[in-house]
């Protein structure tokens, strides 16, 4: 396909665990250009290496003036680039000083600590769950608790306030909000997180991310609301949507299921091959540059001021593995897209790994049984969401 050649950004499935349909053909010959339904030209990439150049290269900035899929019809920017403590919207030595503090609280060592109280959250809501007895709904039961729980926790966020965060995280995802909406959420969790965050300053502890984040660093009361807010948005909904994914792609692969049945311990490894292969198969344009200079990928000229959404079906390319189509529960983990790459990588991705693979061994050795009450085409799913996954997974053991 040409520049010139522009086609609709695709959307529609035939199945819900499938890439939209025509979407591997139309970005399969390398960078193309699609439409977005607000009028926005981006070119896709959806190569394995050409991700991870763009994904890495500074001459693509995520300094870019709201993205495409987060902008109304009318191209009004929903995501102020300005907004201070918007990590996800600079570049370089700022983007840096803000990122490297929260870093020291997802490191390995801090989740490897934060294990035994997430498995403590998972057995107490598989508890209820199976209390209640069958039929149940995964998402409620389990996977949106589960990370909305642990993120808070380890925020520092009081208990009182949690419900509240879990609520309103979903909402600050929409794809669909105005502006307007956008911020009066924002405004509701800044409102409680403010004193909380004035109460640790005084307090001087930094046993917790929001005490860390008031007391060793240099962040202003504006920096560190907005950071606490995407973190604890950020930590709710992407770790939700996954853990139900990664079932219902089990659901659909019984012979894969089998394996984890049979060897729960490598549950580390699964995790990362359904993270592979589930972005993978989301397919889509996802993660969205400006360049600032020319640049060439995969042979195509990019030029400057042009927008570059990659495409993480770049998971299923034959050059990341063998067989990158299928999903294999055996494969040694690769170093696949699951959790970005480049210098935006995601800052929790330790943390995801740890709820995901607690929760998804927990969940089949609890009910090894399980299954679900209707088929899996069958069920809702969200597309309005950055993030997609189920609206509801009713199972029965």
């Amino acid at each position: 396909m040409t520049e010139t050649a522009v086609c609709p950004v695709l959307h529609e499935r035939d199945h819900p665990l499938q890439p939209p349909v025509g979407f591997p053909e139309a970005v399969g010959d390398g960078p193309v250009k699609m439409l977005w339904p607000n009028g926005v030209e981006a070119w896709i990439v959806s190569s394995y290496a050409g991700v991870r150049q763009v994904l890495s290269d500074a001459r693509f900035s995520t300094r870019k003036g709201g993205q495409p899929e987060m902008r109304t019809d009318e191209g009004e920017t929903v995501l102020d680039p300005d907004q201070p403590g918007n990590i996800n919207g600079i570049d370089g030595a700022e983007h840096m000083r803000l990122r490297r503090p929260l870093s020291r609280g997802f490191m390995v060592k801090r989740m490897n600590e934060l294990r035994p109280r997430i498995q403590q959250i998972v057995d107490e809501h598989l508890d209820v769950m199976e209390a209640k007895g069958a039929p149940a709904d995964l998402v409620t039961s389990l996977c949106l608790p589960l990370p909305s729980l642990v993120i808070a926790e380890l925020l520092g966020v009081p208990p009182e306030h949690q419900e509240l965060f879990q609520a309103t995280a979903g909402d600050l995802f929409g794809k669909n909000g105005s502006k307007d909406e956008y911020l009066a959420h924002a405004t509701k969790l800044a409102e409680v997180l403010a004193p909380i965050v004035a109460e640790k300053k005084a307090a001087g502890t930094n046993d917790d991310m929001i005490g860390l984040m008031a007391n060793d660093t240099d962040f202003s009361m504006d920096e560190l609301i907005f950071l606490c807010i995407g973190l604890l948005a950020a930590g709710h909904e992407t770790t939700s949507n996954f853990l139900g994914l990664f079932t219902l792609h089990l659901f659909e692969k019984p012979d894969q299921l089998e394996i984890l049945r049979r060897d729960p311990s490598r549950a580390d490894v699964m995790v990362e091959e359904l993270m592979r292969y589930t972005v993978g198969q989301l397919g889509g344009a996802g993660l969205t540059r400006r360049a600032t200079e020319d640049v060439e990928v995969d042979g195509v000229l990019i030029k400057a001021g042009d927008w570059v959404s990659v495409s993480l079906i770049a998971n299923l390319d034959e050059e990341l593995c063998p067989r990158a189509e299928e999903l294999d529960l055996e494969r040694d983990a690769v170093s696949h897209l699951g959790f970005g790459f480049g210098p935006h990588q995601c800052l929790g991705a330790n943390l995801a790994r740890a709820e995901l693979q607690i929760g998804l061994r927990s969940l089949f050795e609890r009910f090894p049984n399980l299954r679900p009450a209707v088929p899996v085409t069958e069920m809702d799913y969200r597309d309005d969401m950055i993030t997609y996954g189920a609206a509801e997974i009713p199972v029965v053991w």
